[in-house]
């Protein structure tokens, strides 16, 4: 997978905030995710995903037009397009892949060659992080966290990076030096 980097971790540990600050320092276009759930007042088409509707994400798998895609816990599917995946692959720049646990493993089967970087941080901090960024029920934090907890055993990468509370510069350093080290 030429120029593509897959990243991963659980909610909380920082990946948006890791690729952003590379953004920062490389010239990387983000896959854009396609998902099956309607847009949020603070979202539009593109930014940061693909909205489309139940019917046409079916439709997706069915053509068989996805190179990997998951149905969330919440009925959401989430995935990225073969077109979306050839657009970054031929670009110029370096491709960051978001993803999360189930996006990884499947990646990495899928394209052994394929880099995967996992965003790792304290469960405390995870929880620290997703409390205090989203007003969500109790249930659904830990119905997060309980999802954290079951897929940490199972992950898959190639380098994993820890994002300490206050050291998101340390996290942003290592992840492009992860990525200059195979652009050689």
């Amino acid at each position: 997978m030429k120029n593509i980097f897959v990243i991963y971790g659980p909610s909380g540990s920082g990946q948006d905030s890791v690729i952003e600050g590379v953004a920062n320092v490389l010239p990387i276009e983000r896959v854009i995710t396609t998902v099956s759930r309607e847009m949020r007042t603070d979202e539009s088409q593109g930014h940061p995903y693909y909205f489309i509707s139940l019917a046409e994400f079916e439709e997706l798998i069915h053509t068989n037009s996805l190179a990997e895609y998951v149905k969330k816990y919440t009925g959401i599917y989430y995935g990225v397009t073969q077109q979306e995946l050839n657009r970054v692959f031929n670009g110029e720049n370096v491709g960051v892949w978001k993803v999360d646990f189930e996006g990884a493993i499947t990646i990495k089967k899928r394209f052994p060659n394929a880099v995967v970087i996992k965003i790792n941080a304290p469960i405390d901090v995870i929880e620290k992080r997703i409390r205090s960024r989203e007003t969500l029920p109790e249930n659904e934090v830990q119905s997060r966290l309980n999802h954290i907890r079951e897929w940490l055993p199972k992950s898959i990468y190639d380098y994993q990076v820890e994002n300490e509370e206050g050291k998101l510069d340390e996290a942003i350093a290592k992840v492009k030096a992860i990525i200059e080290s195979h652009l050689k």
